[in-house]
């Protein structure tokens, strides 16, 4: 294994690292008034209650299906190390959505405080809140995926095992050959082998991921529009409380779901969304055709390895971005708006750099750093697009704003405009941005890996 795999584990490391510093620096702020932190507490509690209700709900389907896996393992339908990857995955999955909550309960009250204080700080306050869920995804997600690959391939596929097979408690978890291994070498009959059987074995790591994401998505979906519609039923049409006034206990219940839905459930989905890009991308390295790796003169474990490698420069310089996002106290949404623009360029501009020395040093080609400048491209350019669409600083809002004054008829014609005219833009940017390989490389390397927490 080469020695740059590292930069993998250190990553991850690292990100968590920082998701611990980030926290610790926000519990160091204040709440606020006696009101504000009694408030925070109930929605703190409140999504606690939820979430443990809804983990022993779904560590029952977890269960179960893990036993339907190890009956398949058993009888040599998978390999047997499927059903433990699939626990690992949902479990993480889990985790980081728990995290993610738990950070967003404490930051909320403490971002209107800092607010209150200093527009700079109240930035700060959230930006750096929201980047704790970022870098405890893909900082598991990672570390998982590195653990995964190194002991399957450090202890499990060995030119021994490879040669001989390995077999315990009836399980067969090597099936052995001896065109596999030759002179204490895996062959390249064997490598090509080893790395589909270690590929597909973790891309059932991510369907763990993906079945913890869904329960939480859909289910932190549902009761947040809920509670959201119950809070405006009974609050403003039957008692006529004003929206959010937290007389209304459905008021509670709306930012309770808020945040299971929202970030609990997002965390979630991240999770399974940026691991499942990496595996996939991994996969598909393994089944690229040894024709065509030697024509591009690609070893068959960089095809594997180099989707990790890139997530793992993404990841740190995610870290610098963060640093880059400041703003002045007289700033306007389009300034901070714009602040963000400056993080979010600065680490495209350093990944570009590191790709480009990825492709020179032979780890991927010049196709796949092509492929990460469009996602790159793609990536910002979209998420400016939705700012001049949707941002009150710019004049689709404002023309939208100005047919209100007219009537309802004159307002939903043209913000129904204003919407088609945003999404063929978007359905350009998805045309365009089309592949396999490469461009899922493009998708964790020059768009999720940047700003997971967005």
């Amino acid at each position: 294994m080469s020695n740059i795999f590292l930069l993998v584990p250190f990553a991850s490391i690292l990100a968590l690292v920082f998701a611990w510093f980030f926290f610790k620096s926000l519990m160091k702020n204040s709440e606020g008034t006696d009101r504000m932190k009694e408030i925070a507490q109930y929605v703190r509690e409140g999504a606690m209650a939820y979430l443990k209700r809804q983990y022993k709900v779904v560590g029952i389907v977890f269960l179960i299906l893990f036993i339907l896996l190890t009956i398949m393992a058993y009888f040599g339908v998978q390999n047997p190390f499927v059903p433990v990857a699939f626990v690992t995955g949902g479990f993480f999955s889990g985790l980081c959505g728990f995290l993610g909550m738990k950070t967003a309960t404490y930051a909320s009250a403490r971002t209107a405080h800092g607010a209150s204080q200093s527009l700079n700080k109240g930035l700060q306050i959230a930006f750096r809140s929201g980047a704790v869920m970022g870098l405890v995804v893909v900082g598991f997600a990672l570390l998982d995926i590195a653990a995964w690959y190194w002991f399957l391939s450090s202890v499990i596929f060995t030119p021994e095992h490879m040669a001989n097979g390995l077999e315990f408690l009836g399980l067969h978890f090597v099936r052995g050959s001896a065109d596999y291994s030759a002179n204490g070498m895996i062959t390249e009959a064997g490598q090509r082998v080893k790395l589909i059987e270690i590929t597909v074995t973790m891309l059932t790591f991510g369907m763990g991921a993906s079945t913890q994401a869904l329960f939480a998505r859909v289910g932190g979906g549902i009761y947040t529009k809920a509670a959201d519609v119950g809070a405006d039923l009974v609050g403003k049409v039957e008692a006529g409380i004003p929206e959010d006034d937290p007389r209304n206990p459905a008021t509670i219940a709306d930012n309770v779901g808020d945040n299971v839905g929202d970030v609990a459930g997002m965390g979630a989905d991240l999770y399974e969304s940026y691991a499942g890009s990496i595996l996939a991308t991994a996969a598909l390295g393994a089944a690229l055709p040894a024709l065509v790796l030697s024509d591009l003169n690609i070893d068959p474990v960089k095809a594997v390895t180099a989707p990790m490698i890139v997530a793992a420069i993404g990841i740190l310089l995610s870290i610098v971005g963060i640093f880059m996002v400041r703003t002045k106290e007289s700033a306007t949404q389009k300034n901070l708006l714009n602040a963000l623009l400056i993080g979010t360029g600065g680490s495209s501009v350093l990944i570009l750099i590191a790709m480009a020395g990825m492709a020179y040093a032979g780890w991927v080609t010049w196709g796949v750093f092509g492929a990460v400048v469009i996602g790159l491209a793609a990536g910002v350019i979209i998420g400016q697009a939705t700012e001049y669409y949707t941002s009150d600083e710019y004049s689709p809002t404002k023309g939208i704003a100005k047919q209100a004054n007219q009537g309802p008829a004159t307002t939903i014609i043209d913000g129904l405009a204003v919407r088609c005219n945003s999404f063929c833009n978007g359905g350009l940017r998805n045309w365009f941005c089309r592949g396999r390989y490469a461009l899922n490389i493009r998708y964790h390397a020059g768009y999720r890996c940047f700003w997971p927490y967005c």
